[in-house]
């Protein structure tokens, strides 16, 4: 059965290799019915070898340490136990709240063994972990301790309160908030359990679910999406053959668990194929020291595989090589979102290897294509389908019927179906848009697909600016700045306009001492822009730019300030003379996005047909809260 685990590294040129690789079912290539039992068989393969290397917080250069498999599968079993003698049962969820270390990965392997994981962002708001938490059917917690994070603790508290029925807490570095009866100091707990097995039932079905996990999100509980053993067996072989894994890869895990980045395409994916993960800092590579030393802990540990969003690569452009060895790296990885061509490039000769794109899913449990890794590099694309899985560019009504399929190069939405695909989210209420009447998975990107099978995609279906009924792709206004020498990350998103419905901006962040005016932008974008329509209407500096927990851009908070300028120019001749209006754009269950337009002073009987005359020609709703 070992053998399994060593095959996955073969050449991946053409769509062909990937129909060769198909012919052999997924059974075959991983012959386990459960992640419990395929981690007891890499370890029975290579029990002495480093599973995980966990550099020291603040000294990312100093001396590591190192967790064999044997020792991984250990504090599995004994986390497992664990949870099993706090009553956990199947159907119920160990959520956790911890960052990026060696414990995470025991609760993640420990908690799908015998019953559910869940990984929440620790930074969302309290509500949203509660929310999040219930949904989930939690009834254990694992927290960051006070000592560690006084902000951590207090959520989890939070929750706590919230949360009488859970059965045990868990604290990472935990003291005293530890009362002995309920909440309980989690290493101590974990090593007074057996090591040798688990004491009680396992997931040993390969349709179990045996993870949730959250999409993103910022109002209201984010989507849970169910990670079953079958889904995340499959990726082991899929995504294994898209980036070529083997025994002999090295990767820096820097991404998030709370995320498929790093709990599945960095984390189950590669141990299984018996990799070596170090684990960089709580922080990940959101931690300064470990992007200013990432080359060399790649010439220290003989990193394989680069790995990051788009986000990141464009910060590791500013940091030099030097006298660092990187002839270690094989090939690197990004996806999360769409990556600039010009970063990729940029990359792909800093880093003297090829960097791959890809692009998956929360619901699709990792990724879903590649880059062909020996196969002809095409910038811009996220590469070919993985085994096992079919992917679509189609014309979808309302409804969720498929009118037609796209023709080659056609745009239409891209939609998915295969055995990594989830069954459906944990609020059901959610699933009637997300699939097809006939069960695709509706991803929600526009994109088409070429003759030869290269994905390619287009911007979100509600990425897209709609200028006068005329659609204009985001990507050609950001791919344009990011080939300026001074643009470290650029964003397009759609301005509301009276007229023509929404108007092209752009938001920019300069690399680190690089100067360059909006005007010198937008005259450069728009010799760029090949579309005329597309010229950015406005160009905004900002010092950093808005991103989400794993590193994306986080347009919502763009589009929601270009409204807000759009609407306070509109009213700037109201204000003044005892009259103060502010405007705020947030989120809103029903309309999507609703502007609160806040009236201090003045006649309200007067002023309020004004206001309506000047906002009513939006699209963005909104709505006058009137204060004395």
């Amino acid at each position: 059965m070992a053998e399994a685990f060593k095959k996955f590294n073969l050449p991946f040129v053409t769509l062909k290799d990937v129909e060769k690789f198909e012919q052999t079912p997924v059974e075959q290539w991983v012959p386990y019915r459960n992640i419990y039992d395929a981690l007891k068989g890499v370890v029975e393969q290579y029990g002495d070898k480093p599973s995980l290397i966990a550099l020291p917080p603040g000294d990312p250069m100093g001396e590591p340490r190192v967790i064999t498999y044997r020792e991984l599968l250990a504090r599995v079993h004994q986390t497992a136990n664990l949870f099993l003698s706090a009553g956990l049962r199947k159907g119920e969820t160990v959520t956790y709240l911890i960052p990026l270390c060696p414990q995470a990965y025991f609760t993640m392997f420990g908690a799908e063994a015998v019953g559910t994981v869940n990984a929440v962002n620790p930074l969302l708001e309290p509500e949203h972990i509660l929310g999040i938490a219930e949904a989930a059917n939690a009834t254990i917690l694992i927290a960051t301790g006070r000592a560690l994070s006084e902000e951590l603790w207090n959520k989890a508290v939070y929750v706590m309160e919230r949360m009488p029925n859970l059965k045990a807490v868990y604290v990472l570095g935990g003291g005293s908030e530890c009362d002995g009866k309920k909440i309980f100091p989690l290493d101590d707990m974990i090593m007074q359990q057996d090591a040798t097995r688990i004491n009680g039932p396992i997931n040993e079905e390969p349709d179990d679910i045996v993870g949730y996990y959250h999409t993103g999100g910022t109002t209201g509980v984010p989507k849970l999406a169910p990670h079953t053993n079958r889904m995340q067996l499959a990726q082991i072989a899929s995504s294994g053959f898209g980036l070529g894994y083997s025994d002999k890869d090295c990767l820096l895990a820097g991404l998030p668990m709370f995320h498929i980045s790093g709990s599945i395409v960095v984390g189950i994916v590669p141990i299984m194929n018996g990799a070596t993960l170090v684990i960089t800092s709580p922080q990940g590579f959101r931690d300064p020291l470990i992007v200013g030393n990432y080359w060399r802990l790649v010439e220290k540990y003989g990193i394989t595989v680069l790995g990051g969003v788009p986000t990141m690569l464009s910060a590791l452009l500013n940091i030099p090589v030097g006298e660092a060895d990187i002839s270690t790296l094989r090939a690197g990885l990004t996806g999360g979102s769409a990556a600039p061509v010009e970063v990729l490039k940029a990359m792909t000769g800093y880093a003297r290897a090829p960097i791959l794109e890809g692009y998956g899913m929360t619901e699709t449990t990792c990724f879903i294509t590649m880059q062909p890794q020996n196969g002809e590099a095409r910038p811009g694309s996220v590469g070919l389908r993985l085994p096992y899985a079919d992917i679509a560019a189609a014309h979808v009504d309302e409804e969720g019927q498929i009118e037609r399929f796209a023709d080659p190069d056609e745009i239409g939405e891209i939609i998915m179906r295969g055995v990594s695909i989830m069954p459906g989210y944990v609020q059901t209420d959610y699933n009637r848009k997300a699939f097809t009447k006939d069960g695709w998975l509706r991803s929600g990107d526009l994109g088409r697909i070429d003759a030869d099978g290269y994905i390619w995609l287009t911007g979100r279906a509600k990425d897209v600016i709609i200028r006068g009924g005329h659609n204009i792709d985001p990507s050609i206004i950001e791919e344009a700045l990011h080939e300026h020498p001074a643009v470290e990350l650029a964003a397009a998103v759609g301005r509301p306009d009276s007229y023509a419905g929404e108007l092209p901006v752009a938001y920019v962040q300069l690399k680190p001492g690089a100067k360059a005016t909006a005007d010198e932008l937008k005259d450069f974008a728009r010799a760029r822009i090949p579309e005329r329509a597309a010229n950015p209407v406005d160009m905004t500096l900002i010092e950093t730019m808005p991103l989400t927990g794993v590193g994306k851009i986080f347009k919502p908070a763009l589009r929601h300030d270009a409204a807000i300028k759009v609407f306070m120019a509109d009213l700037a001749s109201l204000s003044g003379k005892g009259v103060d209006i502010s405007v705020n754009v947030d989120n809103h269950p029903v309309h999507g996005s609703l502007a609160t337009v806040t009236v201090k002073g003045g006649d309200q009987a007067s002023l309020a047909p004004i206001i309506a005359e000047k906002l009513g020609p939006y699209t963005l709703r909104h709505e006058v809260v009137w204060q004395s």
